[in-house]
């Protein structure tokens, strides 16, 4: 089946064909019945671009194309495109300035239907790159968002030959002058797609705001005990996330689940993410959180779990058993109707607890499922005291 997003993203290359051989075509009649050197350079852009948009097309269609031999796919094609696209541009702007430079000297034929063309010409590519634009940044195309910014130096471009046209029409001669001003434009974009593809070629990070994004989405997964590290890189207009985590789940199934969510969620919060890989290790602890139900005061462990007015929670390391930091936390679904109890297991899971302790169990009941799935310990307490359940903890 035909990918939609593909075919529209191919189908702008063929449309950046069509415009660029009707502008090639309208700057070749100013031309040629002007003698201008500036618009002769913008002619010679307008054929540079029609070869690089060619590449652009071709450079589409195999982007996504997966062989034997390139299993991951020909993504970086793109990528490949623009820098060629940035390669041609130098040619362009070299182009312009040997002609302004070393051309014989000439007097521009201005008439007023060659200054509307031009008036045209630079229409035509500023009203193009607004939608080619808007449509390579939702595609996440790298080589529609350089081809709309080519089209941007050209409203420039045109606009310098239009002055230029218009002070020969007062004896002002600045058709050399436009022609190298256009040299500059023009080495200034194909600079910057240069720097732009190079970057994806050798493999550069995502953008730190990106990667602080799916930290965030996987610290967020109840199972995750510490996220070790993240990163990312673009490939074309795709994007390859890689991660490795801590888990506190034991259970085979429940960590593959797991790391199915975070990978779901990192595709539904980050566009054209192509592929997710979770590196999963159990988590070797040197601490444990315990949470305790306690009373308004919270010096006695309660029976119940939702309705309990308080949770003491205790950080112990596993080596001693010396209690590293304790709090006390109101109960913030004690006053809840219906499924306080699931709710705050699920609280108590989004506080990265490792351990339960009650004094009645939760036996074939909503919250204990919920707290196991996490990877959380649920263990009995004889005693009725807070501190002598921490001291029998330590």
């Amino acid at each position: 089946m035909s990918d939609p997003g593909k075919i529209k993203v191919e189908r702008w290359g063929w449309y950046s064909i069509g415009i660029n051989i009707i502008l090639a075509l309208l700057n070749l009649v100013i031309a040629l019945y002007s003698g201008s050197i500036a618009v002769e350079a913008e002619m010679i852009h307008n054929v540079v671009d029609l070869l690089t948009a060619i590449g652009v097309l071709v450079g589409l269609k195999l982007a996504t194309r997966k062989t034997k031999a390139f299993p991951y796919g020909l993504y970086k094609v793109e990528n490949v495109v623009t820098v060629v696209l940035s390669v041609m541009t130098f040619v362009t702007a070299y182009e312009i300035a040997r002609d302004a430079l070393f051309a014989e000297s000439t007097v521009a034929t201005v008439n007023p239907w060659m200054l509307g063309g031009v008036v045209i010409a630079t229409a035509i590519p500023l009203t193009f790159s607004h939608f080619e634009l808007r449509a390579g940044k939702a595609a996440n195309s790298p080589a529609l968002i350089a081809d709309a910014r080519e089209y941007r130096a050209h409203v420039f471009t045109t606009g310098v030959v239009l002055a230029a046209l218009l002070g020969q029409m007062f004896d002002l001669p600045l058709d050399r002058i436009a022609a190298l001003v256009i040299v500059v434009a023009i080495g200034k974009t194909g600079w910057e797609l240069l720097a732009d593809g190079m970057r994806v070629l050798l493999d550069a990070s995502l953008d730190s705001d990106t990667l602080e994004r799916i930290r965030e989405m996987i610290d967020d997964e109840s199972t995750v005990v510490e996220t070790k590290w993240v990163t990312g890189r673009n490939a074309g207009r795709f994007r390859f996330v890689e991660a490795e985590v801590a888990l506190r789940v034991q259970d085979l199934d429940k960590a593959e689940a797991a790391t199915q969510r975070i990978e779901e969620a990192i595709r539904g919060a980050c566009p054209h993410v192509d592929r997710v890989l979770i590196h999963a290790e159990p988590a070797q602890s040197t601490h444990r959180q315990f949470a305790l139900p306690v009373d308004d005061r919270g010096e006695i462990v309660v029976s119940h779990f939702g309705d309990a007015p308080r949770f003491a929670l205790a950080r112990i390391r596993l080596a001693d058993g010396t209690i590293e930091a304790q709090q006390t936390l109101s109960n913030p679904f004690q006053g809840e109707e219906k499924a306080k109890g699931i709710r705050v297991a699920e609280w108590l899971v989004g506080l990265k607890v490792d351990v339960v302790l009650l004094r009645q169990g939760l036996q074939n009941k909503g919250p204990l499922y919920v707290l196991r799935d996490a990877g959380v310990t649920v263990e009995h307490t004889d005693a009725q005291r807070l501190a002598d359940a921490l001291s029998a903890i330590g």
